[in-house]
């Protein structure tokens, strides 16, 4: 109680301050709450995206008390609580008859069981086809409500009728139209008499109707809503001994203790390498956010340096003079914290649709999770109260003589710091090396390494301060002034660029790793076909292929389309022996068939081919040989072309067919993604193999992916599994591109941010210095220079040792991220510095910052005394 009667004093001159000095305590409030802000918003919005088991119980059972699914062949199943946590274990002869309707409502005293069946059906759309997710079951019946939302029409009431949902609807149908189904032995096309969006997909096209209305095949599966009484866990156990899969509602809800789990599927222990990496992103967070209001609270600290050495003067202990400096962290970092926790809500309320948009399941409902909140805000005050502990120290320690007599400045840094600053250094150094050479786990080692690397940085600032103001003789006079200034006043200064410093530190270390994981994913890329040119394979046999060179040619007006012709079968495949060994294993990737068919010229898409070996593929297959790839050089001469035949249905070799032809050979590595040879049509005649169109090669346009995607949809209206690959090279993907583009830019606010707060603290600091070069003849201008020469010591000393810094993870965790073995040897490690990037933090950022400082601050001040 006692303990607790000291805060009352500290507490109420805190809270005066703060009102006192409104910019200040503003300041100090907008960095504790942005970063609470942040993290609270993602924290909401994360929780009210994951749908947990009990909250999704609605949307997968509506309103019924369990999920029943038997399938054909199962006997026995072992599963957790809820089915779809986990890969249950399925166990049976696979031929025996699944339980019928009457053996499973029977363990379920009876309750009635409603059919559902769910699947996909293809629907021709404006385009030709595409795929739609189909329910079929009683829609009106009270035990489906919750599976679907009727947003306009009304529910389907006989078979013949559906409902689908709005990006159904976007494929080019209305209310009233029909639905086309294009599968083989489909329903006759039901009339759509609503729309209905499902509880859960959103974005991707779904049905709904009675059962045989779609024409959903469910491959011997049987599943039932079950309307009755709550269905327990024995009697869950006593559905899974009879084969049943088995979602029930009061277990989801009030799951039993693990131990009454089968075994093999109790819950494991948690991933520590998860919970390690959230704890360093916590350690680092909480760093950089002290780091940020750190000399908010030194300045603070420094204008109570009179009232603080009054206290000491008068018989004030130590102690009290700390918690008078403290006091302001706890008043300032708890207002602050609710501040960031309650707009975070808010954040992540209105930005709950434009997330909505972007995923293809509807989130759960909106969800505070104020456990959660509270660690925040906690950390959001324990932020403040960290970052005020090294000026609330310092001033318990200060010169009282000294400071009654006017006289500013720190002391001159200890020899300690600095060797312990190069002992962390070393040892984040040493930790990110040891990371970078095991064989697996480095990387967590080198994401805890960079924190005593950081640490070891902050403690040497002040002697790179030092340093530069040494050497700062020959500098102007602005940037001398704010050099020199920056290291009389370290307690200021050292945050602010440790702060710039940790932020650049991170976002290289971060661009490094990322960027060297695209330069590998680019130079282990395997292309298909030449870049520009387009295929289409992937047909039956059967396939009309004018009419998929029709659909090409009505999408892509200008192309050239060229048929190619291989030898395919169902019932057989061809290899290449040069004597008894195999030449290259292929299927013949994009251009369609193992063993291509040509008279004059190889098919166009090959790549790796030079331009020496092409005419001399040219004059083989005029003269009638065989054009063999292979892996290593080898002297032209004959091959043989081995044709097995089997049965189709039981596999059964049915004997071979041989064909013998002098071959020239071109030689390709082991990448090779083309066909295993190219024959005259003479030599597959040798084989009774009739040479089919097995690709249709498009050249001539640059096809677009809205092309893309609408020639596929008119394909596969005319062949299943028809489709068009377009090769564009190695696209970036755009996560990686996003998260480079929020890299820059996070660590852009937090630069600015900490060195414009750096700077006006500063610059408010410097008030008595700056009126007296006013009244000594200093020009208005000189203020501006000087402010910003400030921004510029801040921005550019921090920006160049957290580049130094940040190099040593980046490049580390480069090693382990991009090196793999493969079948054909081990690749990497690839390392890909962002210099760009790195330019842009180092001298744009500061530069830019320096400018803003420079055009905002005042240039003129009242004249002030100099002990103010």
């Amino acid at each position: 109680m006692r303990s607790l009667s000291a805060w009352r004093l500290p507490l109420r001159l805190a809270r005066r301050d703060a009102v006192r000095h409104r910019a200040r305590s503003a300041l100090v409030l907008l960095m504790i709450a942005l970063p609470v802000l942040a993290v609270t918003a993602a924290d909401v919005l994360i929780s009210t995206s994951s749908v947990s088991g009990p909250e999704s119980l609605d949307r997968r059972l509506g309103s019924a008390q369990a999920l029943v699914t038997v399938t054909d062949g199962i006997q026995d199943v072992q599963q957790r609580p809820d089915p779809e946590d986990g890969f249950p274990n399925l166990q049976g002869d696979g031929e025996s008859p699944a339980p019928d309707a009457d053996q499973v409502a029977s363990l379920l005293d009876g309750a009635r069981l409603l059919d559902l069946r769910q699947g996909q059906v293809q629907i021709a759309t404006d385009d030709g086809r595409t795929d739609a997710q189909a329910v079929e079951t009683d829609l009106s019946d009270p035990v489906t409500d919750g599976l679907f939302r009727l947003t306009s029409g009304r529910l389907p009431r006989a078979a013949g009728e559906v409902v689908v949902n709005q990006a159904l609807l976007d494929e080019g149908y209305d209310v009233g139209d029909r639905l086309d189904l294009t599968a083989d032995g489909a329903p006759a096309a039901p009339t759509i008499v609503g729309v209905a969006e499902s509880a859960t997909v959103r974005g991707f096209p779904v049905a709904a109707g009675p059962l045989d209305t779609l024409g959903v095949q469910t491959e011997g599966a049987t599943t039932w809503l079950v309307d009755g009484g709550a269905v327990s866990w024995a009697t869950v156990r006593q559905l899974n001994a009879i084969g049943a899969l088995v979602a029930s509602r009061s277990v989801i809800e009030h799951p039993p203790p693990s131990s009454q789990w089968p075994p093999g599927l109790q819950p494991g222990s948690s991933d520590d390498s998860s919970l390690a990496v959230i704890g360093l992103v916590v350690v680092m967070a909480l760093i950089e956010v002290v780091l940020l209001a750190g000399p908010a609270f030194a300045v603070s600290a420094r204008k109570q340096q009179r009232s603080l050495a009054l206290l000491a003067a008068t018989g004030g202990t130590p102690p009290q003079a700390r918690r008078v400096v403290v006091a302001g962290a706890v008043v300032l970092g708890g207002v602050g914290a609710a501040i960031g926790v309650v707009l975070g809500i808010g954040v992540a309320r209105l930005a709950q649709p434009l997330f909505q948009a972007r995923s293809v399941e509807w989130f759960g409902p909106f969800q505070v999770s104020w456990l959660h909140l509270l660690g925040v805000a906690a950390f959001g005050l324990l932020s403040a109260v960290l970052a005020a502990a090294v000026p609330a120290y310092l001033a318990s320690r200060q010169d009282v003589v000294a400071v009654l007599a006017g006289r500013r400045g720190d002391r001159p840094p200890s020899l300690r710091s600095p060797l312990l600053g190069l002992v962390l250094l070393g040892a984040g150094i040493a930790g990110s090396v040891a990371g970078a050479t095991r064989s697996s786990g480095g990387e967590l080692l080198i994401a805890a390494s960079a924190i005593p690397a950081v640490l070891g940085m902050v403690l040497l600032v002040p002697v790179v301060l030092a340093g530069l103001a040494r050497l700062s003789g020959r500098l102007p006079l602005a940037l001398r002034y704010a050099v020199r200034d920056a290291d009389r006043h370290r307690t200021r200064t050292v945050p602010a660029v440790s702060a710039v410093a940790a932020t650049v530190a991170g976002v290289v270390a971060l661009g490094i790793g990322m960027s060297s994981d695209a330069a590998e994913n680019q130079a282990t890329y395997q292309p298909s076909l030449p870049r520009g040119v387009a295929m289409v394979s992937g047909a039956d046999p059967d396939t009309s292929w004018d009419s998929l060179r029709a659909i090409v040619q009505r999408t892509l007006p200008g192309a050239t389309i060229t048929a190619q012709r291989g030898l395919t079968d169902e019932d057989s495949y061809t290899e290449v022996l040069d004597g008894d060994e195999p030449l290259v294993s292929s299927s013949g990737g994009a251009v369609g068939a193992n063993i291509m068919v040509s008279d004059d010229d190889l098919p166009l898409g090959l790549l790796g081919v030079s331009a020496a070996d092409a005419r001399r593929a040219r004059a083989a297959l005029a003269a009638g040989e065989v054009v063999a790839f292979a892996n290593s050089r080898r002297p032209d001469g004959p091959v043989a072309l081995v044709t097995h035949r089997f049965d189709p249905t039981t596999g059964e070799d049915q004997g071979v067919r041989r064909a013998q032809a002098d071959a020239t050979f071109v030689t390709v590595d082991g990448t090779w993604p083309g066909p295993a040879a190219v024959v005259p049509t003479a030599v597959a005649d040798q084989l009774q193999t009739e040479p089919r169109t097995v690709s249709l090669a498009v050249t001539g346009v640059s096809v677009s992916e809205d092309q893309e995607k609408a020639v596929d949809e008119g394909l596969t209206a005319v062949a299943q599994y028809a489709s068009m690959y377009v090769e564009r090279g190695y696209q970036a993907d755009d996560a990686t591109v996003i998260i480079q583009i929020v890299l820059v830019l996070l660590g852009g606010v937090l630069m600015l941010g900490g060195t414009l707060t750096a700077t006006f603290l500063a610059l408010s600091d410097a008030r008595p210095d700056l009126a007296t070069l006013a009244a000594i003849g200093a020009s208005p201008r000189t203020r501006r220079a000087v402010a910003a020469a400030y921004a510029v010591v801040v921005g550019v000393v921090g920006a160049v040792l957290g580049a130094a810094v940040g190099f040593i993870p980046g490049v580390a965790v480069s090693r382990p991220l991009t090196t793999a073995n493969y079948n054909d040897g081990p690749s990497g490690p690839y390392l890909d510095v962002p210099w760009l990037m790195v330019f842009g933090l180092v001298v744009l950022l500061p530069a830019v910052t320096a400018l803003v400082v420079g055009i905002a601050a005042r240039s003129r001040l009242p004249l002030v005394a100099r002990l103010d």
